[in-house]
């Protein structure tokens, strides 16, 4: 089970320097395994990401491997986040890129 944490990108340095995440109360879960239920969730966690970062601000979602809390970064399975150039205009259905959990320095 993997759970979708919408974020900023000031949590997910916070996150990350701190090691893990400390709960993921406001995660979505995919309805199913499938591929369109794990894309649903994601989308989801971006809307909900959305209202964090504000208007115009980046999109954050971290995936996370299921389980209970706290989320080392041993279960963090990816980063999906809005490239460094989003319009505030940008369309809210746009795709996420997705980058592995090594590269969230490169998303400051």
């Amino acid at each position: 089970m993997r759970l979708y944490l919408p974020a900023t990108l000031e949590l997910l340095e916070q996150w990350h320097d701190a090691g893990s995440v400390p709960d993921a109360d406001e995660a979505f879960e995919a309805p199913d395994d499938t591929e369109e239920g794990e894309y649903a969730a994601l989308m989801s966690a971006a809307d909900a990401s959305t209202a964090l970062a504000g208007r115009g601000g980046r999109r954050v979602v971290l995936v996370l491997e299921g389980g209970s809390a706290p989320y080392p970064i041993s279960r963090w399975a990816a980063v999906h986040a809005d490239g460094a150039d989003r319009a505030a205009d940008a369309d809210p259905d746009d795709d996420l890129a997705w980058f592995a959990v090594q590269e969230i320095a490169d998303l400051r």
